[in-house]
C-alpha cells in the first residue's frame, strides 16, 4: 500500500493541475489505508501525517490557478454545494474538506470537487492531438456484452457545419426510453426532468453539461470529444469526465437511452453515461429516481411511501400540484412486488420507476400522466386508464366519474404513457419520489461526517449514531437531508445479490432521521422522539421539521443493517433563516463500555426466577454525588432486557426487594433499557442485568455515564472460587416439616448455604407454587440449641428463587464440643411437589452427614 502511494507521490511532484490533484487526492487514500492497516504504531502515526500532509498540499492545488481551467464568472465552489448563488451557506472546516477529498474516490475514478464553470477552451482539439478517451472501463451485464458490437463516436460521420444542430438540437419533444438497459430509475429521471433540463421557462442543463451553447439554449459538440459533466454526490458537486464514444449493439438494439423523436439527439446518452460512471457501470444494478435526480440536478429528493397511513393524500396533492406548476419540482413513481398476474392485469411492471411528465386537474378527478421508460413496455389498463378515459367520454361528455384527459390526446401522447387518477396512483404504487428545487430555500449548511457503525452490541441504541443540535433563533420550517456517500463496497454487494431491478437497495440497508427535545444534548435511545422518520433503503432521506423558536433540538442518524463498518454521510439543512447547527454534546462528562453476555451459566431471567442472582452484575464505586445513566443494548432485538441499580455494596445481589433499588429501567424491553438518575450519593452499588426468560441467550453491552470519575467491575458469579458441597436433594413427604443433617469440619472455613428448588409449569402453563423454607445453621439439640445462621432473618421464604443464609465461619474446635445441623423446614406439613437442591459454598472442604427426619 505505501509503494503505491509512493508512486502516486512522484505522478504528483512531474504533474500539474488538476492531474496533479488527482493524485494527491489517490496518494493521500492510499496513505490513509494504510494507517488503517499497519501493525506498528509508528507507521500508523507517520502514515496519518502523510496523509495529511497530501490532504494540505490537495487543499492548496484547489486553490491554485493552474488547478482548474480558466473559469467563467458563473463559479460554484465545494464548500458551497448550492447552485443558488444568493444562498446562504456554511463554510465547510478543514476536517471536514478532507472527507470531501477521501470521497473522491470510486470505482476505480477520482471524481474532485467542482470548482468553476470550465470554458470552452477546455474542450478544443489542438492541432495534431488526438481526440480524448476515457480511460473508465464500463462494465456491463452478460445481455448486454453478448450484443456488445462495440464503442463508436457517433458524430465521426457527420458535417462539420451541422453537427450540432444534428445531434444536440431536437425538433419536437423529446420521448426518451431503454432498451437492453437495467437503469429504469436514470431514464424515467431524464424523462421527468426534461423540463427543466431544457424547458422553455428554465433550463438548469446549461449548469449540468459542458461545453454549452448559450446563445442556442443546448449543449454544444465537443471537438475534443471529452466532456464535463458536474453531479451532486458523496457531499458536494463534483466533476465528472467522459467521452462521447457510445456501446453499439450487433442487432437493432440499443444499449443507452434513445430519444424515439429525435433518434440522433446525443446529450441524454452522454448524460446518462456520465451518471453510469458514478453509479459503476452500465451493468449498474438498480437505484430509485429521487437519488438519480439528486445525483443529476442536486434537488432535494424525498420518498413518500404511498401505502403508510401517515400519507396525506389531500395535502400531499395540494402541495405537489403547486410546486410542480411553479417548476420547482420533479416527480417519479416506483411500482413494488407485483406477482406476474398482477402485471398483466394492471398493466404495470413490479419494482419499476416511472416519470411523471404532467399533472393536471380533470373534470371530477386528479391525475397525472405517467410513462414507462421501457421502449416497448407495459401501460396502465386500471379504472381510470387513459382508454377508458376516452371510451367514456365518447358516450357522455357530461359524466364527470371518467372524463376527457387534460391537455394530452391520444396521438399527442407519448408512446408508453397514460393518464391515471391519484387515487389509483396511491393505490397501485408503492412510492412517489418528489425531487424540490434547493433555490426554495435562502440558507443551507452542510455538515459532513465519517462513522464507524457501533458493534452489534449498540446497534439497538443511538448511543453511538452521529447526532447534532440545531437551533432556530426565529421558528423555522427546516428540511434535513441526511446523505451516505456511494462507496465501492456496496456496489460489489448490490451487484452479488441483485435478484431485481430494486432489490440491491434493500441489502444495503436502511437509514432514517429521528429529531428530539433534548436541549441539543445527545441522546442513547429512540423513546422520546417528536419525529421520527421511515426507514428508507435509499442512500438519501428527507426530514420536514418545523423548530420552535430559541428551543435547541437534537437530530439523530438513525439505521437498521447497515453491511460496511464505516461510512461518510452528510447532513445538509434547507432553512428561510439562520441555524445554528453543531454536534451534539454528551449529557455527562464521563462513559465507560463494558461487553458481556447471558450465557447457559448467567441467563438467570427476572426477579421472580429462582436463578435471578446468576444474572451478570457489576459494582460501581461513586465518589462523588453524581447524575447517572446506565444503558443496557443488545444486538438481540427479540430479547426484553432489564437493568436495576441496587443498594447491595457492591456485592451480588441474591434477591432483590422494592426498598433495595436505587433506580430501575422500567418494563422490560426489546433492545435496549435505559436508567437515568438525577442525583446518586456516594457509595457502592450493584447494577443487575437481567433477561425476562430465564435461559435467553444474547451479548450485551453497558454504557454508564456520570459526571465524576466511577470504578466498574464484574462481580464474581455465585461461588465463584468456593468449593460447592451438594448435598442430597429432599422431597417432604406427608406430615413432614423438618430434616437436619450433621456438618462437620477439619479446618477453618467461611461458608454459605443455598436452597433452590427447580420450577415446575402446569399444562395451564402457569408455574406451580413452590414451598415456603426456612434454612438454619444449629449448635446443638433441644433447649442447649444456639443458632449460627438462618435465612430470611427467620422468616419462611418461597423457593420462587434461591433462598440463602448469610455468610458464617464454621470452627473446628467448636464442632468438637457441638454437633453442628444443617435444618431445613418447610412450611405446613403437606406433600411437597418439588425437591429441594441444598449446597454449601466454602473456602474449605465441608462434610455433610445423610438426611434425618424431625419429629415435631
Amino acid at each position: 500500500m505505501e509503494a503505491k502511494a509512493i508512486r502516486e507521490e512522484a505522478l504528483m511532484a512531474r504533474s500539474s493541475g488538476l492531474d496533479a490533484l488527482n493524485h494527491a487526492i489517490a496518494a493521500a487514500d492510499l496513505y490513509m489505508k494504510a494507517a488503517k492497516e499497519a501493525a506498528s504504531p509508528v507507521d500508523r502515526v507517520r502514515f496519518r501525517k502523510k496523509c495529511e500532509g497530501l490532504i494540505t498540499h490537495a487543499e492548496q492545488l484547489k486553490s491554485s490557478p493552474r488547478a482548474t481551467p480558466a473559469t467563467t464568472t458563473k463559479a460554484t465552489t465545494v464548500i458551497t454545494s448550492a447552485s443558488n448563488p444568493n444562498c446562504h451557506v456554511r463554510q465547510i472546516p478543514s476536517n471536514e474538506r478532507a472527507i470531501l477529498l477521501r470521497s473522491s474516490r470510486l470505482h476505480g475514478n477520482i471524481f474532485p470537487p467542482w470548482q468553476s464553470d470550465p470554458v470552452d477552451s477546455t474542450f478544443a482539439l489542438p492541432e495534431g492531438k488526438h481526440v480524448f478517451s476515457d480511460p473508465t472501463e464500463y462494465t456491463m451485464s452478460p445481455r448486454q456484452q453478448s450484443i456488445l458490437e462495440g464503442w463508436k463516436r457517433p458524430v465521426e460521420q457527420a458535417r462539420e457545419e451541422t453537427v450540432d444542430r444534428d445531434f444536440m438540437a431536437s425538433d419536437s419533444d423529446c420521448d426518451l426510453v431503454q432498451d437492453v438497459t437495467t437503469d429504469c430509475s436514470v431514464v424515467a429521471s431524464l424523462c421527468a426532468a426534461m423540463k427543466i433540463l431544457q424547458g422553455d421557462r428554465q433550463s438548469i442543463l446549461s449548469s449540468i453539461m459542458f461545453p454549452y451553447d448559450h446563445a442556442q439554449g443546448r449543449p454544444k459538440i465537443s471537438r475534443s470529444g471529452k466532456y464535463m459533466f458536474r453531479m451532486h454526490f458523496n457531499g458536494c458537486f463534483r466533476q465528472v469526465v467522459v467521452d462521447d464514444r457510445l456501446p453499439v449493439s450487433r442487432n437493432n438494439r440499443t444499449l443507452f437511452v434513445v430519444d424515439r423523436k429525435n433518434p440522433n439527439l446525443l446529450w441524454p446518452a452522454l448524460l446518462e453515461k456520465a451518471y453510469l460512471k458514478v453509479r459503476g457501470g452500465y451493468d449498474f444494478p438498480g437505484s430509485n429516481s429521487g437519488t438519480d435526480l439528486w445525483v443529476i440536478t442536486g434537488w432535494i429528493p424525498e420518498q413518500l411511501f404511498l401505502q403508510s397511513e401517515d400519507v396525506d393524500l389531500e395535502g400531499t396533492w395540494d402541495d405537489i400540484k403547486e410546486a410542480y406548476h411553479a417548476g420547482s419540482l420533479i416527480i417519479t413513481l416506483g411500482t413494488g412486488r407485483l406477482t406476474q398476474t398482477e402485471e398483466d392485469a394492471l398493466g404495470l411492471v413490479g419494482e419499476h420507476d416511472y416519470a411523471v411528465l404532467e399533472i393536471d386537474i380533470a373534470p371530477g378527478a386528479r391525475r397525472l400522466l405517467v410513462k414507462n421508460p421501457w421502449c416497448d413496455g407495459l401501460v396502465w389498463k386500471g379504472v381510470g386508464s387513459s382508454g377508458l378515459l376516452e371510451k367514456a367520454a365518447a358516450l357522455s361528455l357530461s359524466d364527470t366519474s371518467v372524463s376527457v384527459e387534460p391537455k394530452s390526446s391520444e396521438h399527442s401522447r407519448p408512446v408508453g404513457s397514460f393518464w391515471i387518477s391519484v387515487e389509483d396512483v396511491a393505490q397501485n404504487f408503492e412510492s412517489m419520489y418528489l425531487n424540490w428545487n434547493p433555490d426554495m430555500f435562502t440558507h443551507r449548511q452542510d455538515h459532513h461526517f465519517t462513522w464507524r457503525v457501533p458493534t452489534n452490541n449498540m446497534t439497538s441504541s443511538l448511543a453511538h449514531n452521529p447526532q447534532y443540535s440545531v437551533l432556530s433563533r426565529s421558528g423555522d420550517a427546516v428540511w434535513i437531508l441526511l446523505s451516505r456517500h456511494f462507496a465501492d463496497e456496496e456496489l460489489n454487494i448490490a451487484r452479488n445479490k441483485s435478484a431485481s431491478l430494486a432489490a440491491p437497495s434493500r441489502q444495503l440497508g436502511f437509514t432514517s432521521i429521528f429529531i428530539f427535545e433534548s436541549e441539543g444534548k445527545k441522546v442513547q435511545v429512540r423513546e422520546g422522539f417528536v419525529y421520527q422518520g421511515p426507514y428508507v433503503d435509499s442512500p438519501q432521506t428527507l426530514a420536514k421539521f418545523r423548530l420552535c423558536a430559541g428551543k435547541p433540538y437534537t437530530i439523530v442518524m438513525a439505521h437498521q443493517d447497515l453491511p460496511l463498518h464505516d461510512y461518510s454521510c452528510t447532513f445538509t439543512l434547507f432553512s428561510r433563516t439562520p441555524l445554528e447547527v453543531k454536534p451534539a454534546e454528551e449529557k455527562m462528562r464521563h462513559y465507560k463500555e463494558l461487553s458481556s453476555a447471558w450465557t447457559r451459566r448467567t441467563a438467570g431471567g427476572n426477579a421472580s426466577s429462582i436463578t435471578y442472582s446468576q444474572n451478570p452484575q457489576f459494582s460501581i464505586s461513586i465518589p462523588r454525588p453524581t447524575s447517572l445513566s446506565i444503558l443496557l443494548s443488545s444486538g438481540d432485538r427479540e430479547v426484553a432486557i432489564h437493568v436495576d441499580l441496587v443498594w447491595a455494596h457492591g456485592k451480588r445481589v441474591t434477591s432483590i426487594g422494592v426498598k433495595d433499588v436505587v433506580a430501575s429501567s422500567g418494563d422490560y424491553r426489546r433492545g435496549n433499557a435505559l436508567v437515568q438518575v438525577p442525583l446518586v450519593e456516594p457509595g457502592t452499588y450493584t447494577i443487575v442485568c437481567s433477561t425476562w426468560e430465564p435461559g435467553q441467550l444474547a451479548d450485551f453491552g453497558m454504557r454508564v455515564g456520570s459526571q465524576v470519575e466511577c470504578q466498574i467491575l464484574p462481580v464474581l458469579s455465585d461461588g465463584a472460587g468456593l468449593l460447592r458441597t451438594r448435598t442430597p436433594a429432599i422431597a417432604f413427604s406427608e406430615g413432614e416439616e423438618k430434616r437436619r443433617a450433621p456438618v462437620t469440619v477439619t479446618r477453618l472455613s467461611r461458608a454459605q448455604v443455598v436452597a433452590r428448588c427447580p420450577l415446575l409449569t402446569g399444562r395451564d402453563g402457569q408455574h406451580i407454587p413452590t414451598t415456603a423454607v426456612r434454612i438454619s445453621l444449629v449448635y446443638g439439640r433441644g433447649p442447649e440449641e444456639s443458632v449460627l445462621a438462618m435465612s430470611g432473618g427467620g422468616e419462611f421464604r418461597e423457593l420462587t428463587m434461591a433462598v440463602r443464609t448469610p455468610e458464617f465461619d464454621l470452627e473446628p474446635d467448636r464442632l468438637r464440643q457441638d454437633q453442628l445441623w444443617l435444618v431445613v423446614e418447610q412450611l405446613g406439613s403437606q406433600q411437597g411437589h418439588q425437591s429441594i437442591e441444598v449446597e454449601f459454598l466454602s473456602d474449605n472442604a465441608i462434610h455433610v452427614g445423610d438426611w434425618q427426619i424431625v419429629d415435631g
